[in-house]
């Protein structure tokens, strides 16, 4: 792990890296293109994850909520985007009848316009220029503001406390189905997969298998979020005829099953999340020397 906040070029470095990262993305999310506002979205995150590294202080955290907008606003259309996806995904399978899918793709598609509409004026607001300069700004002149240095100390410690809110999370949610607590893990391991990242974490094995939880659960929490759109739409008086009722029912049941296999597979991958805790806490409470000297072994 890095125990030091980053400074001069290798700071500059990163934040030029995830701005740009960005800045491609924009132009054809704006368009609409399904593909680029995933990658929009997932570049926010990941500056907002680095602003950290770089910088502390007002004005680190006055970037880092520019670049928190952006991602709420992408995120309603991506919600949409999935579910098309998971809908084509159906369509091409055959085991749900076609006028169910229909039904439920229109509903998305006429939601996904008037949201797009929004979404291009968030973007046409965002200034990617300023956000760049500032962001580069708070980075050259970290420390020199009065804001303290995170400490090494301080950075192990915030990598404890996501340790400790996913055991935590897996822990609440024990064996049982509860979506919303799955939901509460998915959240957890990825904003540990992202610290372990940017902080250096270089044990593929353990990367590996935080990104394979979050898939697994992100996957989890679509079909559940597309199953409570399905239900909202049979119970809306004249939404649907008793055949396309009883289309989306069979939906609903498709669903429903994938959800059991893929809450199935998360029983099995939950000692290995609690194993990695448990590992992760502990290197974290070794000193710099001795965790150099694991490395090194």
């Amino acid at each position: 792990m890095i125990e030091m906040i980053m400074r001069g070029p290798a700071a500059e470095y990163l934040i030029r890296q995830r701005v740009s990262a960005l800045g491609r993305a924009l132009p054809a999310a704006r368009a609409g293109d399904i593909t680029s506002l995933h990658r929009a979205r997932v570049a926010t995150r990941r500056l907002r994850a680095a602003i950290p590294l770089v910088a502390s202080g007002a004005k680190a955290g006055k970037v880092s909520r520019s670049v928190r907008r952006l991602t709420r606003a992408l995120g309603p259309v991506r919600e949409l985007d999935v579910a098309l996806l998971i809908l084509d995904e159906l369509d091409r399978a055959g085991d749900v009848p076609p006028p169910g899918i229909d039904r439920l793709r229109a509903s998305i598609v006429e939601e996904r316009e008037r949201l797009q509409a929004e979404v291009r004026e968030e973007i046409d607001d965002f200034d990617l220029d300023k956000l760049r300069k500032q962001a580069l700004k708070v980075a050259r002149n970290a420390g020199e503001d009065g804001a303290p240095h995170e400490s090494a100390a301080a950075r192990r410690e915030r990598i404890i406390r996501r340790v400790r809110r996913l055991s935590a999370t897996i822990e609440n949610a024990a064996g049982l189905y509860l979506p919303d607590r799955l939901h509460e893990v998915r959240i957890a391991v990825k904003k540990l997969r992202y610290t372990v990242e940017l902080a250096g974490g270089r044990n593929v094995a353990r990367l590996r298998l935080l990104k394979r939880a979050q898939d697994l659960l992100g996957r989890l929490h679509d079909l559940e979020v597309l199953i409570a759109r399905t239900r909202g739409i049979q119970s809306s008086p004249g939404a649907s005829t008793l055949k396309v009722s009883a289309d989306l029912d069979r939906l609903v049941r498709r669903l429903e099953t994938e959800c059991r296999q893929l809450h199935g597979h998360y029983m099995a991958m939950r000692p290995a999340l609690l194993q990695l805790c448990q590992r992760l806490m502990a290197a974290r409470a070794r000193t710099p020397r001795e965790r150099a000297r694991s490395s090194a072994a």
